[in-house]
């Protein structure tokens, strides 16, 4: 527990951050939908805005200035790293900076593949962990776990199960050449209950130290982020989104359905592979950096929505942002809520949850059909 003081401190600037978020989803949706390059530019300089303000927040409170003069003498510009405090390079650039960077990767891979799925299976409840990523990737992380000396490291096991999950439910719904998208998601279904049964049976045997690890993996969290997982995930971030992105009008093809692809030119069956496989490897790197973030994927696309209209040219960027936005206002209030670290995924879940209720209630028969 924590007393009054240090509530103050370490809660008002996190609920300040995460205040500002719900205030920008608030913007005018006329204003929104007329101008685009307005819209993503908001977004942008929200984004940068929040970016600066969690690095400041923590348990070591460190002024912008401070910050700018830390971040801009690693990269070259003044001043002269000798004349920076060697404590504010350890806090910013060392702890803080990448796993705030590591955040904003993160939420738009996840927010970017959850607005793929959902466009494809044409389906809003439809989110990145569907075909079994989160599953098999929990997998693999559990055998290098629990057996460190035999497998490679955690984070590759996971990437590679989680791929291998998603590969696996593919081949189970391929009929005749085709992939049903009720079949896929049957299958995927399959698959995630096949690898949850076998971390189920890894968390049965394993030893005390190595089923705590597990639970805190499957939790998920920024509690190791280092500039060594934004090198990895950076490239496969950016080359998935800026290909989705250019793809946006395929998006909204095939959203339409099979046939209406097939008369407009677009094969439904190479371009919905092309665009998965992208949103699986985006959703498996991510998750073999921090482990399971639920409801991101999930819930930030429909934010997209809300904001602007469904067109996946405009989705995808705007989901990027505000997945971005939204992820590291929750590792701020993860690290900063208590003096012990909330994983990232029960904060995530708190909230999102609530949000798909209210989605359902106040606009259950316009998204949801019902």
């Amino acid at each position: 527990m924590i007393g009054h003081e240090g509530w103050q401190k370490n809660f008002c600037p996190s609920f300040m951050a995460f205040f500002i978020w719900v205030k920008m989803m608030q913007v005018k949706k006329i204003f929104l939908r007329t101008n685009r390059p307005a819209v993503l530019g908001f977004l942008f300089l929200s984004l940068l805005g929040t970016f600066f303000f969690c690095i400041q927040c923590g348990s070591c409170k460190i002024e912008f200035s401070m910050v700018v003069k830390t971040i801009s003498s690693h990269v070259g510009f003044f001043p002269e790293i000798s004349s920076i405090p060697r404590i504010m390079h350890t806090i910013v650039w060392n702890i803080r900076l990448p796993r705030t960077v590591l955040a904003i990767l993160v939420g738009v891979c996840l927010s970017t593949s959850g607005a793929v799925f959902q466009g494809c299976f044409k389906n809003p409840l439809v989110e990145p962990y569907i075909l079994g990523i989160s599953s098999g990737a929990a997998f693999g992380a559990a055998l290098g776990i629990v057996f460190p000396s035999f497998f490679m490291s955690v984070q590759l096991l996971a990437f590679i199960f989680g791929f291998m999950a998603v590969g696996i439910t593919y081949s189970m719904a391929r009929v005749r050449g085709k992939t049903p998208t009720v079949t896929l998601v049957l299958a995927g279904i399959i698959t995630g209950s096949i690898f949850g049964s076998l971390v189920g049976i890894i968390k049965y045997t394993a030893q005390d130290t190595a089923l705590r690890e597990i639970v805190f993996w499957l939790m998920g969290g920024f509690y190791y982020a280092g500039w060594r997982d934004v090198t990895m995930l950076f490239p496969i971030a950016m080359i998935g989104f800026i290909i989705i992105w250019i793809s946006g009008w395929k998006i909204n093809i095939l959203s339409m359905g099979d046939q209406e692809a097939r008369s407009l030119g677009v094969s439904p069956e190479k371009n919905k592979f092309m665009l998965i496989s992208l949103a699986t490897m985006m959703t498996a790197a991510a998750v073999s950096c921090v482990g399971i973030i639920a409801w991101v994927g999930l819930m930030i696309p429909h934010s997209a929505r809300m904001i602007t209209e469904p067109d996946h040219r405009m989705v995808i960027p705007v989901s990027a942002l505000l997945g971005a936005i939204y992820l590291i206002v929750c590792d701020t209030i993860a690290r900063t809520l208590t003096n012990a670290e909330i994983p990232i995924g029960i904060i995530t879940s708190l909230v999102g949850a609530p949000y798909l209720f209210y989605l359902v209630r106040s606009k259950g028969q316009r998204m949801f059909g019902g």
